[in-house]
């Protein structure tokens, strides 16, 4: 552990002090063992927020934008993009990368092929998608069974996203998630004025803003609570909209509810509202005050449950 995180380790663990005695009891992690590992995943959600702020000031390879090559990156190539002055193409593969995810084996190679065009000369970039859908959906049917593994090549969604379907013409398919995407921004508005309509209407406020954009996701086909809230908080962190989360969107969360739940109460099996688990994360995100604060106590209490004993790091 560096200095640096030895230093917030220990500005963590008295605000969780401060907080069990000044606001509600933390029963979860009473045991010396609980609260050691609870630490170290915020600190772990921590180090993946400052990548991404990190690689946002990194000099970029074009590679990163190009789907022919192995070094092709959707995060990197959208942070690319956006300091080229392509931001709907910058918004576009924010949400590639959140409805393929990030495989553990297999990397991005699937979001790759299929932004690529397996190879084609043409990529199926903003541009051509957002005015021809259709044609997108007739070339996913013809090459499904190559993407899915028939030409050799292992290709897989990511862990968070191993329920998706790449079917073409389901309801509940990729063909659908994306059509489904595209009458969402509605070009030709474009997705800088889809935020700033929202905005408006938020009346400039970050966290409301990213509430009301959060609801109209709703309309995006196999986008649930996870998704929708994994890709507001990057176009937050990557700086393509003016937005940060006020909440962890508790309702139809699965493991940081549990999660929560120990945390707060010191069992999985108590009974409680996720309303009353809202306003408690939201006492303890403002006792931690930690930047993008709300996206690292998801991120931290959905992976401590897994494991709340003994740090474990957890991707994909």
């Amino acid at each position: 552990m560096s200095l640096r995180d030895i230093r917030l380790a220990k500005q963590l663990d008295d605000k969780l002090t401060q907080f069990n005695r000044k606001k509600h009891e933390l029963p979860g992690i009473r045991a010396s063992k609980n609260r050691q590992a609870f630490i170290a995943q915020l600190i772990d959600s921590v180090h993946r927020i400052r990548y991404v702020l990190l690689i946002r000031e990194r000099d970029i390879s074009p590679r990163r934008a190009d789907p022919s090559s192995d070094l092709f990156d959707p995060l990197k190539a959208a942070i690319w993009h956006h300091r080229q002055g392509n931001i709907d193409e910058a918004y576009w593969l924010v949400f590639l990368s959140v409805h393929f995810g990030k495989n553990l084996r297999t990397g991005w190679r699937l979001v790759r092929d299929i932004y690529g065009s397996l190879g084609n000369a043409k990529a199926w970039d903003w541009a051509r998608i957002s005015t021809n859908p259709a044609a997108f959906r007739q070339w996913l049917a013809k090459h499904q069974a190559r993407l899915k593994g028939g030409d050799g090549v292992h290709r897989h969604f990511g862990n968070h996203r191993k329920y998706q379907s790449l079917d073409a013409n389901s309801r509940t398919g990729t063909g659908e998630a994306i059509e489904s995407y595209i009458r969402w921004v509605n070009p030709p508005r474009t997705h800088v004025q889809l935020v700033k309509d929202v905005q408006v209407k938020a009346s400039n406020d970050p966290r409301k803003t990213f509430d009301g954009l959060y609801h109209l996701l709703h309309a995006v086909t196999s986008f649930g609570r996870m998704a929708k809230f994994d890709y507001l908080t990057m176009l937050g962190k990557m700086g393509l909209a003016p937005i940060e989360p006020g909440s962890t969107y508790m309702l139809g969360a699965t493991g940081p509810f549990t999660g929560s739940k120990l945390l707060f109460c010191g069992s999985t099996s108590t009974k409680l509202h996720h309303s009353d688990i809202e306003k408690w994360l939201e006492e303890l995100e403002a006792m931690l005050g930690l930047p993008f604060g709300m996206q690292v106590l998801e991120d931290a209490i959905c992976n401590w449950q897994k494991s709340p004993s003994k740090f474990k790091r957890f991707r994909g």
